[in-house]
């Protein structure tokens, strides 16, 4: 599951590889149904989503309609790719297993800008990130942290991670049931945990949780006692807690589970959505069970 910055949920299924998105009452706006497994790098952008298959060896990029706009072709030009991180509309970054280097290539106009000696494990490798000349690995057990020159940086556990998000400076971890920040000062910051949750997810301004077939919304806390957010924007900074706390206190959901507001839409009269979240959940439900 991923959310974007208006709210609209995307589901992707390994059991029939499907990528559905949905707004916040169920609707759906869009389905693919893709050939091969494909992996959703983000949908922070939801006028071009990037979406690279180690399988098919391509990149797709779609729209917010999930119409397909552009691929990318690895076969004829590189060894094989094993992971790719889109930075922009122009540039993407591939790590080649065969080569074993790191390569930024501009894909608008099919040149290789730079290659890197990147001699690292690809095994268990989850997800890439460039940012700030630096390269963030993610694997099932860890994140490391690397220079250009193959200098490690940085490196910390993590358990059941899943993919990266980058905001603004800041580069978090999903993994199955939290959310943690790289802070360089102090390593790993866990800033959003339920040990009860299937799925959890965040944009910019909420976190998502999937949790007993539940769909929740948290707004972002602005202090230590978690209490409920009706206002602007929070101070994040007075949220961190490091990873190494055995304990962390989580803010109460802000808003009723949308299931909930779905049945007060049907309640009073009013039209609900034609496909609602009950279907959204049986979706990311089905997730769970087969893993992402």
């Amino acid at each position: 599951m991923l959310a974007d910055d208006y709210g609209n949920l995307y589901i992707y299924k390994n059991k029939d590889f499907s990528f559905t998105k949905y707004d916040s009452l169920g609707k759906q706006l869009g389905k693919m149904m893709l050939t091969v497994p494909y992996k959703i790098q983000t949908v922070q952008n939801p006028l071009s989503v990037p979406l690279f298959s180690e399988n098919a060896q391509e990149l797709k990029f779609v729209d917010q309609n999930l119409n397909e706009i552009q691929k990318v072709d690895f076969k004829q030009k590189f060894g094989f790719i094993k992971m790719t991180y889109a930075e922009d509309l122009q540039q993407i970054w591939l790590l080649d297993e065969s080569s074993k280097r790191l390569i930024q290539y501009n894909f608008r106009n099919d040149t290789t800008i730079n290659s890197y000696p990147f001699d690292a494990s690809f095994d268990d490798l989850m997800d890439l990130l460039v940012f700030e000349n630096k390269i963030y690995i993610l694997t099932k057990k860890s994140i490391r942290i690397y220079t250009f020159k193959f200098e490690k940086i940085f490196e910390a556990e993590i358990e059941n991670a899943k993919r990266f998000r980058r905001e603004n400076e800041f580069i978090l971890v999903i993994t199955n049931n939290s959310i943690i920040k790289y802070v360089p000062e102090k390593g790993m910051v866990k800033i959003f945990e339920d040990p009860d949750a299937q799925i959890v997810d965040k944009n910019t301004l909420a976190y998502f949780e999937i949790k007993a077939n539940k769909l929740y919304l948290y707004s972002l806390e602005n202090n230590k006692k978690a209490e409920p957010q009706t206002e602007s924007e929070p101070d994040q900074k007075n949220t961190e807690k490091p990873v190494e706390q055995p304990e962390e206190k989580k803010v109460e959901p802000t808003e009723m589970p949308i299931e909930k507001e779905v049945e007060s839409r049907q309640n009073s009269g009013e039209k609900p959505a034609d496909s609602t979240l009950e279907k959204l959940i049986e979706d990311s439900s089905e997730v769970q069970k087969v893993g992402v």
